[in-house]
């Protein structure tokens, strides 16, 4: 062992203990390990930050600014609103969501998937008072399965197209990763669905539901019936099973200025009537963009409406003492002064008579906010309110919905029939989304999940300095070694179940980049095919199901879902070993050696 490759291996240890550990950040250790090779001069400093330029790290961060833009276009809610029915029962449910999750993933980055759906699967869970651990593993495992269908579901796809361009001279293609991982999805979801849920602590299912779920009070909020609106000529008694969907309930009906008496739930609605509703925020929204209503962003002098683009909701509390406390929404005028509108008001579950526009605002009243990032942010310090936690509130561009589907869909069939370069297709998506306002430009920054792009960077100069120092061929030797005298197979196996147990107990990113070398490795030295190497690779990169730090899907449900360390491997184990089962000879199948 050379003295580089000794230094090398030293700092992959480290790096490996200190992910594991999980004390500090996973990108500041990546990032402190890439400064460490470079000191050591492991790394040269001219290909210190060429990760950063890598178009494996450019095209994850375009994927991620275009799910942030089909999810603002309203293309994944009208999506979900046709295919998930929350009255179903659990084992359904299951299979309904871990089905349509995976199909999601396959065209869209599947972290994102997950945050789509796992509000949908709350919300079922709340209804049917069971607890969300029941069903949310199941949600998070299908979404890291569909992400292996295509180029685009899952970074460890990306960076393994990118090697085999480097060391082949073609990257593979948008759909190349189908076959194989098309069959290992399919298995796992099937499994997930009819057995793998039943794995899961019974404990899981004993717990309240209610407790797991956490918002704020709901809001009072008026909505203005548009002339294309669906709720024209109904009641709202016809929209009952509507409003349980989103959780919400109307309250009344304003007509002319005046409520009519009651909840007037026999009144047949017209045009220009406001629904007086009650909800959280995202029923609300999700209510209003299933009927086509509009928010009420006008003031009674100027009756004039503001655009939706580049508009988005914000929770701001009021403090003792502060300007707006104890005056009425409609004496503030923000609307004409600062561009904003108030549109809901929630106090500890008070419900009021009088309009929105009427209501003294006390103390403790949580205010809902529509308006521009910057308008915003000087209401709320004008006002002396003070924001809560971000929450991702949102106004959903439904009108965009199928612009936004075709400029990706013109972008992927130009990738895939070689027109144009996948990374340069993905920026001329961006470029668009940006232009017509489906994601506005300073949303793009903090849509990006930067952590993300720094552990990659950092990374892609150490995999590649484990690949030149010659520590990728040492460790293909040491596979070999345990696998002479066999046939090329059971490399590929043990290669796949090593390349596994890496990935669930470091970010399946960073395993992506330091197998794929060592893949290619023993192919050469086998004599035979790299390519089903790389796609066993990619495959056992994606499914990290034993433990929660493997992939950031079984992060973000641990909490919600109540679940604890042990937890993931009692579905999880027999997944991994399901997925090297069919991987294997579909591999061989695929991909001959």
């Amino acid at each position: 062992m050379t003295q580089d490759q000794t230094l090398l291996f030293a700092i992959l240890a480290i790096l490996f203990a200190l992910l594991i550990w999980g004390r500090w950040r996973y990108d500041l250790v990546a990032f402190l390990a890439l400064l460490a090779s470079v000191l050591v001069g492991v790394v040269s400093f001219d290909n210190a930050f060429s990760g950063f330029g890598h178009p494996a790290t450019i095209i994850i961060a375009f994927v991620i600014v275009i799910s942030r833009g089909l999810t603002n276009s309203g293309v994944i809610e009208l999506v979900a609103s046709k295919v998930i029915d929350t009255s179903r029962t659990l084992s359904l449910h299951i299979s309904v969501m871990a089905g349509f999750s995976a199909a999601l993933s396959a065209v869209m980055n599947n972290i994102a998937a997950l945050a789509l759906l796992m509000p949908i699967d709350l919300k079922a869970a709340q209804k049917a008072k069971r607890s969300p651990g029941l069903s949310l593993m199941p949600l998070a495992f299908a979404s890291i399965l569909g992400g292996m269908l295509t180029l685009i579901g899952t970074p460890p796809n990306i960076i393994i197209a990118a090697y085999r361009e480097k060391t082949a001279g073609e990257p593979f293609g948008m759909f190349d990763f189908s076959p194989v991982g098309g069959l290992a999805a399919l298995t796992g979801v099937l499994f997930v669905a009819l057995i793998g849920w039943r794995l899961i602590p019974k404990a899981r299912g004993e717990a309240d539901a209610s407790a797991e779920l956490h918002g704020l009070e709901d809001y009072i909020s008026e909505l203005r019936v548009s002339e294309k609106s669906e709720a024209i000529g109904k009641t709202a008694g016809d929209f009952d099973d509507l409003t349980d969907e989103h959780d919400i309930q109307i309250l009344g009906i304003i007509r002319n200025g005046q409520r009519l008496p009651g909840i007037a739930r026999r009144a047949p609605i017209r045009e220009d009537d406001l629904l007086v509703v009650e909800g959280g925020p995202e029923g609300i929204e999700a209510f209003l963009g299933a009927l086509a209503l509009e928010y009420v962003t006008y003031d009674d002098t100027e009756d004039k409406k503001r655009p939706a683009r580049d508009l988005e909701l914000r929770e701001v509390v009021v403090p003792p003492g502060s300007f707006v406390d104890g005056r009425m929404v409609k004496s503030l005028d923000v609307l004409r002064r600062q561009g904003v509108s108030i549109l809901g008001i929630s106090r500890q579950g008070q419900r009021f008579r009088q309009r929105i526009a009427h209501v003294q605002i006390n103390a403790g009243d949580i205010l809902l906010l529509l308006g521009s990032d910057n308008s915003l942010t000087e209401t709320t310090a004008n006002l002396g309110t003070l924001p809560l936690a971000e929450r991702g509130l949102q106004i959903v561009q439904r009108k965009m919905a199928g612009l936004s589907v075709g400029i990706f869909g013109a972008a992927i069939f130009a990738a895939t029939f070689g027109l144009i370069q996948l990374p340069i297709a993905l920026g001329l998506v961006v470029a668009a989304y940006v232009l017509f306002g489906i994601v506005p430009i300073r949303e793009v920054y903090r849509s990006i999940e930067w952590s993300i792009i720094v552990l990659l960077g950092s990374l892609i100069p150490i995999g590649a300095a484990l690949e030149t120092s010659g520590g990728s061929a040492l460790l293909a030797g040491a596979l070999l070694t345990l696998t002479e005298g066999y046939a090329p197979w059971i490399a590929l196996t043990l290669l796949m179940i090593m390349t596994m147990t890496i990935s669930d107990i470091m970010n399946n990113t960073a395993t992506a980049v330091m197998a794929a070398p060592v893949a290619v490795e023993v192919a050469d030295r086998l004599g035979v095919n790299s390519d089903p190497f790389l796609m066993a690779v990619a495959v056992a990169a994606s499914c990290a199901f034993l433990t929660p730090i493997g992939h950031n899907n079984n992060t973000l449900i641990m909490g919600p879902g109540g679940y604890s360390f042990g937890d993931y491997w009692r579905m999880g184990l027999p997944l991994e070993i399901l997925i090297v089962a069919v991987s294997v000879p579909a591999l061989l199948w695929f991909w001959p050696l």
